[in-house]
């Protein structure tokens, strides 16, 4: 196809300075990118057509992790006074 249509990641180093004159840098075209970029992570990773118990376990692990990131310093409190 066009160059203009072509992701990034498919250029070569030497088509990239053309590639980027293509590119529309105004307020419109980069909220254009930024939508079509979430819409592209959208499809890949939430809205997959086969679900499975990975998915949602990613989800409870990184809710575990991001908690226990945030209530760090009460933890190391509690686990401090019960060592001793």
């Amino acid at each position: 196809g066009p160059l203009s249509e072509q992701r990034l990641m498919d250029m070569k180093l030497g088509q990239l300075p053309m590639w980027l004159a293509t590119c529309d840098f105004s307020p419109r075209g980069l909220l254009g990118g930024v939508q079509k970029a979430w819409s592209s992570y959208y499809d890949k990773y939430i809205n997959v057509k086969r679900g499975g118990p990975a998915g949602i376990s990613m989800l409870l692990a990184g809710y575990c992790l991001l908690s226990y990131g945030w209530n760090y310093q009460h933890i190391s409190k509690i686990s401090f006074l019960v060592s001793i």
